[in-house]
């Protein structure tokens, strides 16, 4: 799925990285656990948490992602885009829950990681 069609799909807003809206996405990876996120394997996935800080983007950093949806409204910060910005990252956020977020892209064809 490209990012236009995930953001359709999710009624998302792009905070950052509208250029790359015909980017690909195949796998993705939920989770509120950073600690999890940094034992992930592969850069191409991406990441659905309801974590909002500081912290997500710098351990998205650490562990070579690119792409964040943020579930259930939460809203990052103007510092969190700035640095997504910096490191060249997606950041997208939706009204939808994490369950929500995760069925509807299963049902779109994004695959688990695990």
């Amino acid at each position: 799925m490209t990012i236009s069609e995930i953001q359709t799909v999710l009624n998302a807003k792009i905070l950052c990285g509208e250029d790359k809206i015909t980017q690909t996405i195949d796998r993705a990876f939920a989770s509120d656990l950073m600690s999890d996120v940094l034992t992930l394997k592969s850069d191409d996935i991406m990441l659905l948490t309801g974590l909002c800080n500081i912290q997500t983007v710098r351990t998205m950093e650490m562990a070579d992602l690119n792409t964040v949806i943020f579930v259930r409204g939460k809203k990052a910060t103007e510092d969190m885009i700035d640095i997504a910005k910096e490191n060249d990252m997606i950041v997208l956020q939706t009204e939808c829950s994490m369950f929500r977020t995760c069925g509807i892209l299963y049902e779109a064809g994004i695959k688990p990681v695990f």
